[in-house]
Protein backbone atom coordinates (compact mmCIF):
# COMPACT_ATOMS: atom_id res chain seq x y z
CA UNK A 1 0.00 0.00 0.00
CA UNK A 2 2.69 2.48 1.04
CA UNK A 3 5.00 1.42 -1.80
CA UNK A 4 2.35 2.47 -4.31
CA UNK A 5 1.60 5.69 -2.43
CA UNK A 6 5.22 6.77 -1.93
CA UNK A 7 6.10 5.83 -5.52
CA UNK A 8 3.40 8.25 -6.66
CA UNK A 9 4.59 10.97 -4.25
CA UNK A 10 7.82 12.01 -5.95
CA UNK A 11 9.52 15.32 -6.80
CA UNK A 12 7.22 15.73 -9.82
CA UNK A 13 4.13 15.16 -7.65
CA UNK A 14 5.23 17.93 -5.27
CA UNK A 15 6.07 20.41 -8.03
CA UNK A 16 2.85 19.68 -9.98
CA UNK A 17 0.64 20.14 -6.94
CA UNK A 18 2.30 23.43 -6.03
CA UNK A 19 2.23 24.81 -9.57
CA UNK A 20 -1.42 23.92 -10.18
CA UNK A 21 -2.49 25.31 -6.81
CA UNK A 22 -0.78 28.61 -7.61
CA UNK A 23 -2.51 28.68 -11.00
CA UNK A 24 -6.04 27.60 -10.05
CA UNK A 25 -6.27 28.49 -6.36
CA UNK A 26 -9.18 26.86 -4.51
CA UNK A 27 -10.59 25.55 -7.84
CA UNK A 28 -7.76 22.99 -7.88
CA UNK A 29 -9.79 21.07 -5.26
CA UNK A 30 -12.12 19.81 -8.01
CA UNK A 31 -9.21 18.45 -10.07
CA UNK A 32 -7.88 16.69 -6.96
CA UNK A 33 -11.27 15.08 -6.22
CA UNK A 34 -11.83 13.85 -9.81
CA UNK A 35 -8.30 12.46 -10.08
CA UNK A 36 -8.74 10.56 -6.80
CA UNK A 37 -11.98 8.94 -8.02
CA UNK A 38 -10.36 7.86 -11.31
CA UNK A 39 -7.27 6.60 -9.47
CA UNK A 40 -9.47 4.44 -7.21
CA UNK A 41 -11.27 2.97 -10.25
CA UNK A 42 -7.96 2.10 -11.94
CA UNK A 43 -6.24 0.63 -8.89
CA UNK A 44 -9.25 -1.41 -7.75
CA UNK A 45 -9.20 -3.23 -11.09
CA UNK A 46 -5.41 -3.53 -11.43
CA UNK A 47 -4.89 -4.88 -7.91
CA UNK A 48 -7.83 -7.29 -8.10
CA UNK A 49 -6.89 -8.84 -11.45
CA UNK A 50 -3.18 -9.14 -10.57
CA UNK A 51 -3.96 -10.36 -7.06
CA UNK A 52 -6.53 -12.98 -8.05
CA UNK A 53 -4.54 -14.23 -11.07
CA UNK A 54 -1.24 -14.30 -9.10
CA UNK A 55 0.48 -13.04 -12.27
CA UNK A 56 2.50 -9.88 -12.85
CA UNK A 57 1.22 -7.39 -15.42
CA UNK A 58 3.68 -8.41 -18.16
CA UNK A 59 2.91 -12.11 -17.56
CA UNK A 60 -0.80 -11.37 -17.98
CA UNK A 61 -0.03 -9.42 -21.16
CA UNK A 62 1.79 -12.37 -22.73
CA UNK A 63 -1.07 -14.69 -21.75
CA UNK A 64 -3.58 -12.41 -23.48
CA UNK A 65 -1.51 -11.91 -26.66
CA UNK A 66 2.12 -13.01 -27.24
CA UNK A 67 4.49 -10.07 -27.09
CA UNK A 68 2.17 -7.59 -25.36
CA UNK A 69 3.85 -8.24 -22.02
CA UNK A 70 7.28 -7.55 -23.47
CA UNK A 71 6.09 -4.27 -25.01
CA UNK A 72 4.76 -3.29 -21.59
CA UNK A 73 8.08 -4.28 -20.01
CA UNK A 74 10.10 -2.11 -22.40
CA UNK A 75 7.85 0.90 -21.75
CA UNK A 76 7.93 0.49 -17.95
CA UNK A 77 11.69 -0.10 -17.69
CA UNK A 78 12.60 2.72 -20.11
CA UNK A 79 10.28 5.19 -18.42
CA UNK A 80 11.29 4.05 -14.94
CA UNK A 81 15.00 4.45 -15.70
CA UNK A 82 14.67 8.02 -16.96
CA UNK A 83 12.37 9.04 -14.12
CA UNK A 84 14.79 7.50 -11.64
CA UNK A 85 17.44 9.94 -12.84
CA UNK A 86 15.04 12.71 -11.80
CA UNK A 87 14.29 10.95 -8.51
CA UNK A 88 18.01 10.75 -7.65
CA UNK A 89 18.33 14.43 -8.56
CA UNK A 90 15.33 15.26 -6.36
CA UNK A 91 16.90 13.48 -3.39
CA UNK A 92 20.03 15.60 -3.84
CA UNK A 93 17.95 18.80 -3.89
CA UNK A 94 16.15 17.61 -0.77
CA UNK A 95 19.41 17.20 1.17
CA UNK A 96 20.53 20.58 -0.15
CA UNK A 97 17.42 22.26 1.29
CA UNK A 98 17.67 20.20 4.47
CA UNK A 99 21.36 20.61 5.42
CA UNK A 100 22.96 22.63 2.59
CA UNK A 101 24.77 19.64 1.05
CA UNK A 102 25.83 19.87 -2.61
CA UNK A 103 22.97 18.33 -4.68
CA UNK A 104 25.32 16.05 -6.64
CA UNK A 105 26.87 14.63 -3.49
CA UNK A 106 23.43 14.41 -1.89
CA UNK A 107 22.07 12.46 -4.84
CA UNK A 108 24.96 9.98 -4.68
CA UNK A 109 24.57 9.49 -0.91
CA UNK A 110 20.81 8.99 -1.29
CA UNK A 111 21.41 6.36 -3.95
CA UNK A 112 23.68 4.53 -1.49
CA UNK A 113 20.82 4.54 1.04
CA UNK A 114 18.49 3.01 -1.56
CA UNK A 115 21.12 0.40 -2.47
CA UNK A 116 21.54 -0.46 1.23
CA UNK A 117 17.83 -1.29 1.44
CA UNK A 118 18.24 -4.00 -1.20
CA UNK A 119 21.62 -5.19 0.09
CA UNK A 120 20.55 -6.50 3.47
CA UNK A 121 19.40 -10.04 4.04
CA UNK A 122 15.72 -9.25 4.64
CA UNK A 123 15.36 -6.67 1.88
CA UNK A 124 11.59 -7.16 1.58
CA UNK A 125 10.92 -6.37 5.24
CA UNK A 126 13.28 -3.37 5.09
CA UNK A 127 11.53 -2.10 1.96
CA UNK A 128 8.13 -2.25 3.64
CA UNK A 129 9.30 -0.50 6.80
CA UNK A 130 11.23 2.34 5.18
CA UNK A 131 8.37 3.37 2.85
CA UNK A 132 5.90 3.38 5.77
CA UNK A 133 8.16 5.49 8.01
CA UNK A 134 9.09 7.98 5.29
CA UNK A 135 5.49 8.15 4.07
CA UNK A 136 4.33 9.02 7.59
CA UNK A 137 7.09 11.66 7.93
CA UNK A 138 6.01 13.35 4.68
CA UNK A 139 2.35 13.46 5.69
CA UNK A 140 2.94 14.74 9.25
CA UNK A 141 5.32 17.50 8.19
CA UNK A 142 3.07 18.63 5.35
CA UNK A 143 0.10 18.62 7.75
CA UNK A 144 2.01 20.97 10.07
CA UNK A 145 2.69 23.45 7.24
CA UNK A 146 -0.93 23.14 6.06
CA UNK A 147 -2.11 24.19 9.53
CA UNK A 148 0.27 27.14 10.00
CA UNK A 149 -0.41 28.51 6.49
CA UNK A 150 -4.08 28.93 7.49
CA UNK A 151 -5.70 28.01 4.13
CA UNK A 152 -9.31 28.92 3.20
CA UNK A 153 -10.70 25.42 3.81
CA UNK A 154 -14.32 26.50 3.19
CA UNK A 155 -13.49 27.80 -0.30
CA UNK A 156 -11.61 24.58 -1.07
CA UNK A 157 -14.55 22.40 0.03
CA UNK A 158 -16.99 24.44 -2.06
CA UNK A 159 -14.77 24.26 -5.14
CA UNK A 160 -14.42 20.49 -4.75
CA UNK A 161 -18.06 20.14 -5.90
CA UNK A 162 -18.81 23.54 -7.46
CA UNK A 163 -15.53 24.65 -9.04
CA UNK A 164 -14.98 28.22 -10.21
CA UNK A 165 -12.78 26.81 -12.98
CA UNK A 166 -12.27 23.37 -14.56
CA UNK A 167 -9.00 22.49 -16.30
CA UNK A 168 -9.14 19.11 -18.05
CA UNK A 169 -5.42 19.08 -18.78
CA UNK A 170 -4.63 19.51 -15.08
CA UNK A 171 -6.91 16.60 -14.19
CA UNK A 172 -5.35 14.27 -16.76
CA UNK A 173 -1.85 15.30 -15.64
CA UNK A 174 -2.70 14.44 -12.02
CA UNK A 175 -4.08 11.04 -13.06
CA UNK A 176 -0.98 10.26 -15.11
CA UNK A 177 1.22 11.26 -12.18
CA UNK A 178 -0.50 8.98 -9.64
CA UNK A 179 -1.43 5.90 -11.69
CA UNK A 180 0.80 6.29 -14.75
CA UNK A 181 3.90 4.33 -15.73
CA UNK A 182 5.47 1.98 -13.19
CA UNK A 183 3.38 3.49 -10.34
CA UNK A 184 0.29 1.59 -11.54
CA UNK A 185 1.90 -1.74 -10.67
CA UNK A 186 4.20 -0.89 -7.72
CA UNK A 187 1.82 -1.92 -4.96
CA UNK A 188 0.18 -4.79 -6.83
CA UNK A 189 3.52 -6.45 -7.67
CA UNK A 190 4.71 -6.03 -4.08
CA UNK A 191 1.47 -7.67 -2.96
CA UNK A 192 2.33 -10.72 -5.08
CA UNK A 193 5.63 -11.05 -3.22
CA UNK A 194 3.77 -10.89 0.10
CA UNK A 195 1.64 -13.92 -0.82
CA UNK A 196 -1.71 -12.24 -0.01
CA UNK A 197 -3.23 -13.29 -3.32
CA UNK A 198 -5.92 -15.48 -4.87
CA UNK A 199 -9.74 -15.29 -4.75
CA UNK A 200 -9.69 -16.00 -1.01
CA UNK A 201 -7.90 -12.68 -0.35
CA UNK A 202 -10.05 -10.44 -2.57
CA UNK A 203 -11.25 -8.33 0.39
CA UNK A 204 -7.69 -7.69 1.57
CA UNK A 205 -6.55 -6.84 -1.96
CA UNK A 206 -9.38 -4.35 -2.53
CA UNK A 207 -8.89 -2.59 0.81
CA UNK A 208 -5.15 -2.25 0.25
CA UNK A 209 -5.60 -0.76 -3.23
CA UNK A 210 -8.05 1.88 -2.00
CA UNK A 211 -5.98 2.67 1.09
CA UNK A 212 -2.89 3.19 -1.08
CA UNK A 213 -4.71 5.76 -3.22
CA UNK A 214 -6.12 7.43 -0.10
CA UNK A 215 -2.62 7.81 1.39
CA UNK A 216 -1.58 9.55 -1.84
CA UNK A 217 -4.77 11.62 -1.74
CA UNK A 218 -4.14 12.75 1.84
CA UNK A 219 -0.66 13.96 0.89
CA UNK A 220 -2.03 15.74 -2.20
CA UNK A 221 -4.79 17.47 -0.19
CA UNK A 222 -2.43 18.55 2.61
CA UNK A 223 0.14 19.92 0.16
CA UNK A 224 -2.65 21.69 -1.76
CA UNK A 225 -3.94 23.33 1.45
CA UNK A 226 -0.43 24.30 2.58
CA UNK A 227 0.31 26.07 -0.71
CA UNK A 228 -3.23 27.50 -0.97
CA UNK A 229 -2.80 29.25 2.39
CA UNK A 230 0.45 30.84 1.23
CA UNK A 231 -0.86 31.88 -2.21
CA UNK A 232 -4.03 33.24 -0.62
CA UNK A 233 -1.96 35.52 1.59
CA UNK A 234 -0.48 37.19 -1.49
CA UNK A 235 2.96 35.56 -1.60
CA UNK A 236 4.46 35.13 -5.09
CA UNK A 237 6.11 31.72 -5.49
CA UNK A 238 9.56 31.53 -7.06
CA UNK A 239 9.50 29.86 -10.47
CA UNK A 240 12.68 27.84 -9.85
CA UNK A 241 11.44 26.17 -6.64
CA UNK A 242 7.83 27.15 -5.85
CA UNK A 243 7.29 24.59 -3.08
CA UNK A 244 10.36 25.70 -1.12
CA UNK A 245 9.09 29.30 -1.34
CA UNK A 246 5.67 28.27 -0.06
CA UNK A 247 7.04 26.32 2.91
CA UNK A 248 9.47 29.08 3.86
CA UNK A 249 6.72 31.71 3.65
CA UNK A 250 4.46 29.59 5.88
CA UNK A 251 6.96 28.50 8.55
CA UNK A 252 10.23 30.39 8.01
CA UNK A 253 13.52 28.49 8.11
CA UNK A 254 11.83 25.59 9.89
CA UNK A 255 9.43 25.31 6.95
CA UNK A 256 12.32 25.35 4.48
CA UNK A 257 14.10 22.52 6.35
CA UNK A 258 10.84 20.60 6.48
CA UNK A 259 10.52 21.00 2.73
CA UNK A 260 13.99 19.50 2.39
CA UNK A 261 12.99 16.48 4.48
CA UNK A 262 9.73 16.02 2.54
CA UNK A 263 11.43 16.34 -0.86
CA UNK A 264 14.19 13.91 0.15
CA UNK A 265 11.69 11.37 1.53
CA UNK A 266 9.53 11.69 -1.60
CA UNK A 267 12.54 11.27 -3.89
CA UNK A 268 14.24 8.37 -2.08
CA UNK A 269 11.02 6.36 -1.82
CA UNK A 270 10.41 6.99 -5.52
CA UNK A 271 13.96 5.79 -6.31
CA UNK A 272 13.18 2.60 -4.39
CA UNK A 273 9.71 2.20 -5.93
CA UNK A 274 10.85 2.82 -9.51
CA UNK A 275 13.76 0.39 -9.20
CA UNK A 276 11.73 -2.33 -7.48
CA UNK A 277 8.78 -2.13 -9.90
CA UNK A 278 10.89 -1.90 -13.07
CA UNK A 279 12.87 -4.99 -12.06
CA UNK A 280 9.64 -6.83 -11.22
CA UNK A 281 8.88 -6.63 -14.96
CA UNK A 282 12.21 -8.27 -15.77
CA UNK A 283 11.74 -11.17 -13.34
CA UNK A 284 9.20 -13.80 -12.37
CA UNK A 285 8.17 -15.71 -9.26
CA UNK A 286 10.90 -18.24 -10.06
CA UNK A 287 13.65 -15.58 -9.85
CA UNK A 288 15.67 -15.92 -6.65
CA UNK A 289 15.48 -13.00 -4.16
CA UNK A 290 19.26 -12.54 -4.41
CA UNK A 291 19.20 -12.15 -8.18
CA UNK A 292 16.21 -9.80 -7.99
CA UNK A 293 17.99 -7.62 -5.43
CA UNK A 294 21.17 -7.52 -7.52
CA UNK A 295 19.18 -6.41 -10.57
CA UNK A 296 17.46 -3.73 -8.50
CA UNK A 297 20.78 -2.46 -7.19
CA UNK A 298 22.12 -2.41 -10.77
CA UNK A 299 19.09 -0.36 -11.86
CA UNK A 300 19.78 2.22 -9.13
CA UNK A 301 23.50 2.32 -9.99
CA UNK A 302 22.80 2.96 -13.70
CA UNK A 303 20.30 5.76 -13.03
CA UNK A 304 22.64 7.36 -10.46
CA UNK A 305 25.62 7.16 -12.82
CA UNK A 306 23.54 8.84 -15.54
CA UNK A 307 22.60 11.64 -13.12
CA UNK A 308 26.22 12.17 -12.03
CA UNK A 309 27.53 12.16 -15.61
CA UNK A 310 24.85 14.53 -16.91
CA UNK A 311 24.84 16.74 -13.82
CA UNK A 312 21.09 17.17 -14.19
CA UNK A 313 18.04 15.37 -15.49
CA UNK A 314 17.84 15.70 -19.31
CA UNK A 315 14.59 17.60 -19.83
CA UNK A 316 13.78 16.17 -23.26
CA UNK A 317 14.31 12.62 -22.02
CA UNK A 318 12.09 13.33 -19.03
CA UNK A 319 9.30 14.62 -21.27
CA UNK A 320 9.79 11.60 -23.53
CA UNK A 321 9.49 9.27 -20.53
CA UNK A 322 6.36 11.14 -19.46
CA UNK A 323 4.86 10.44 -22.87
CA UNK A 324 5.82 6.78 -22.39
CA UNK A 325 3.89 6.81 -19.11
CA UNK A 326 0.81 7.97 -20.98
CA UNK A 327 1.10 4.91 -23.24
CA UNK A 328 1.72 2.42 -20.43
CA UNK A 329 -1.59 3.10 -18.69
CA UNK A 330 -3.96 2.34 -21.61
CA UNK A 331 -1.93 -0.69 -22.81
CA UNK A 332 -1.63 -2.24 -19.37
CA UNK A 333 -5.17 -1.36 -18.34
CA UNK A 334 -6.58 -2.87 -21.55
CA UNK A 335 -4.90 -6.16 -20.61
CA UNK A 336 -6.32 -5.97 -17.07
CA UNK A 337 -9.90 -5.32 -18.24
CA UNK A 338 -9.72 -8.00 -20.95
CA UNK A 339 -8.68 -10.58 -18.36
CA UNK A 340 -11.50 -9.42 -16.06
CA UNK A 341 -14.05 -9.65 -18.89
CA UNK A 342 -12.99 -12.62 -21.03
CA UNK A 343 -10.26 -14.65 -19.30
CA UNK A 344 -11.91 -16.17 -16.28
CA UNK A 345 -9.50 -19.09 -16.70
CA UNK A 346 -6.61 -16.82 -15.64
CA UNK A 347 -8.58 -15.81 -12.55
CA UNK A 348 -9.02 -19.38 -11.33
CA UNK A 349 -12.73 -19.34 -12.13
CA UNK A 350 -13.34 -16.19 -10.07
CA UNK A 351 -16.52 -14.34 -11.11
CA UNK A 352 -15.45 -10.74 -11.64
CA UNK A 353 -17.95 -8.11 -10.37
CA UNK A 354 -19.75 -6.44 -13.29
CA UNK A 355 -20.01 -3.12 -11.46
CA UNK A 356 -16.24 -3.02 -11.00
CA UNK A 357 -15.69 -3.87 -14.67
CA UNK A 358 -18.08 -1.07 -15.69
CA UNK A 359 -16.25 1.44 -13.49
CA UNK A 360 -12.98 0.24 -14.99
CA UNK A 361 -14.24 0.74 -18.56
CA UNK A 362 -15.17 4.35 -17.79
CA UNK A 363 -11.68 4.96 -16.41
CA UNK A 364 -10.19 3.11 -19.41
CA UNK A 365 -11.85 5.56 -21.81
CA UNK A 366 -10.02 8.36 -20.04
CA UNK A 367 -6.72 6.46 -20.28
CA UNK A 368 -7.22 6.31 -24.06
CA UNK A 369 -7.44 10.09 -24.11
CA UNK A 370 -4.24 10.26 -22.05
CA UNK A 371 -2.58 7.87 -24.48
CA UNK A 372 -3.63 9.98 -27.45
CA UNK A 373 -2.18 13.08 -25.80
CA UNK A 374 1.04 11.18 -25.20
CA UNK A 375 1.34 10.16 -28.85
CA UNK A 376 0.99 13.81 -29.82
CA UNK A 377 3.76 14.66 -27.33
CA UNK A 378 6.06 12.00 -28.80
CA UNK A 379 5.49 13.42 -32.26
CA UNK A 380 6.54 16.92 -31.18
CA UNK A 381 9.73 15.49 -29.63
Amino acid sequence: MFLMATSAIGPGFITQTTTFTARLGAAFAFAVLVSILVDVAVQLNVWRVIGVSRLRAHELGNKVAPGVGWVLTVLVVAGGLVFNIANVGGSGLGLNAMVGLDPTIGGALSALVAIAVFSIRRAGAALDRIVVVLGAVMILMTAYVAIVSDPPVGAALRNAVLPDQVDVLVITTLIGGTVGGYITYAGAHRMLDSGMTGPENVGHVSRSSVQGILVTAVMRVLLFLAVLGVVGSGVDLATANPTATAFEAAAGQVGLRMFGVILWAAAITSVIGAAYTSVSFLTSEATSPRRRNLLTIGFIVVSTAAYLLLGTTPVTLLVFAGAFNGLILPIGFTVVLWVAWRRRDLLGGYRYPRWLLAVGVLAWLLTLYLGWQSVAGLGSL
